[in-house]
């Protein structure tokens, strides 16, 4: 489906050929109509929805500038905070707390910006997943097959966008949350260098590991929202101090200059046959032939794992002890795991990820850019609690990760592109050392000008 981004979208809402009050009551419209289908939202915002468009649409009568997003309609995962409505985070538990008194620091940046919020989406519970399997909630529907899995836990934010339900959503990752969903529902999501935007306002899950970020149907998309998020926030303690780096002038940039590389050994093993082609799709349109090996990213997966359950289980403690019966079952044993990790673990995993860093960064002075698939394997169907890679039969939750918890473990900036293809979609990770977000931007709208990737809107 033909369906305008969200640039565009501004561009007809400043030029006055549409509304914002019609391009949101048409979203409104389209979730009403199609919600019920894929399960994305669990909250919908109608009426504020509807009152800030009017708003913009009387600045821009006024001759005020509305904003580089203007009128332009957005939800988020239901972790960032929200102004009057309980920050769910996909639990049973928080739906009982009070309703949030501001809005998260992202979501003020974009409204500054002129974006219209039209709801909450849904999520694996407290973000530990990777299928958006919620017990409390339902399951979110891939869109490309209502059968299968729209990936976690950002997996509401990512449906939404391929059913054209929103042009552009928020999300999370800490351990593969914007990327596996991305790449399952056939979208463009970037994870920044963590610390780049700020978390203030979005309900935590594993302090040391948490990123938010964008997803979106356009690479300009994608660079917009990322430059209008940008900024220092003391409210987040490791939200940078860096000045803003703005991505969007760069793009026409695209590769030229830049060393490219194809990450090898793990991650060119343990996943099904296409999602290494679709690297190598990518790698050829790129003229890339350059191959690397990262050290020991099978370890740096394990120490993530580690310090994942550790910090998990000490943010809900508490409630583990006192109520463990209101947890989604699936989160609440690896929570309780996760309670028993002892110590030396955790603090052996902190100083493996310096170790791991260290090398890493010794590979960016040979390379700027890293390509790897982004998932192992197409969206698994719903419910499906094993797959075979490689031979092997394995759980399916905790392995659809295993191409993106080595890299988020370091903080670095990734975008997951949609590579064209018959068949369900499949994303494939151009990673940079951290703070070069323009870099990966850069070749990804290379890909996406010469036809390589794509995010079109689902047909119904």
């Amino acid at each position: 489906m033909n369906i305008p981004d969200a640039t565009q979208t501004a561009i007809v809402v400043r030029n006055r050929e549409v509304a914002a009050k019609s391009v949101t009551a048409a979203a409104l419209a389209q979730i009403a109509e199609h919600n019920q289908t894929y399960n994305c939202f669990t909250t919908v915002l109608s009426e504020s929805a509807l009152e800030a468009a009017d708003r913009i649409d009387q600045k821009i009568a006024a001759g005020e500038d509305p904003g580089a997003l203007a009128g332009v309609p957005f939800a988020v995962k239901d972790l960032f905070d929200v102004a009057g409505i309980p920050t769910f985070a996909g639990s049973k538990i928080n739906a009982e707390k009070p309703p949030a008194t501001q809005d998260a620091a992202l979501i003020k940046r974009l409204k500054e910006a002129g974006a219209v919020l039209v709801g909450a989406l849904n999520m694996d519970e407290f973000a530990y997943g990777f299928t958006t399997e919620n017990a409390h909630y339902g399951a979110t529907r891939n869109p490309h097959d209502l059968g299968r899995s729209a990936g976690g836990s950002s997996g509401g934010s990512a449906a939404a966008i391929a059913a054209g339900l929103v042009p552009f959503s928020l999300g999370s990752d800490t351990n593969g949350s914007i990327r596996v969903p991305a790449s399952f529902c056939g979208i463009f999501g970037l994870k920044p260098t963590y610390g780049r935007l700020s978390r203030a306002g979005a309900y935590p899950f594993v302090g040391s590991l948490d990123h938010v970020g964008p997803f979106a149907r356009s690479v300009r998309d994608l660079a917009l929202l990322f430059d209008v998020m940008q900024g220092h926030d003391p409210s987040d303690p490791v939200c940078t101090a860096r000045s803003p780096e703005f991505c969007l002038p760069e793009l026409s940039k695209g590769s030229e200059g830049l060393r490219i590389a194809i990450a090898d050994d793990y991650f060119a093993r343990g996943g099904e046959p296409e999602v290494f082609a679709a690297v190598e799709q990518v790698a050829q349109a790129l003229g890339v032939t350059r191959r690397i090996t990262l050290p020991a990213p099978g370890q740096a997966r394990a120490a993530a794992f580690v310090i994942t359950a550790t910090e998990g289980a000490n943010l809900h403690f508490e409630e583990l002890r006192t109520r463990s019966q209101d947890f989604d079952f699936a989160v609440r044993d690896r929570l309780l795991a996760g309670a028993l990790v002892p110590g030396h673990w955790y603090v052996q995993a902190q100083r493996f990820r310096q170790w791991f860093r260290d090398q890493v960064r010794e590979i960016f002075q040979e390379v700027d850019i890293i390509l790897a698939p982004a998932t192992p394997c197409v969206a698994p169907r719903i419910g499906q609690q094993t797959m075979t890679l490689d031979g092997q039969e394995m759980l399916v939750r905790p392995n659809l990760g295993m191409f993106t918890q080595p890299l988020s473990f370091i903080g670095l900036p990734i975008v997951s592109v949609p590579v064209k293809r018959s068949g369900l979609p499949i994303g494939v990770q151009i990673i940079a050392a951290p703070y070069q977000e323009a870099l990966v931007l850069r070749v990804a709208a290379e890909l996406e000008a010469k036809g390589i990737v794509e995010a079109p809107v689902v047909d119904r």
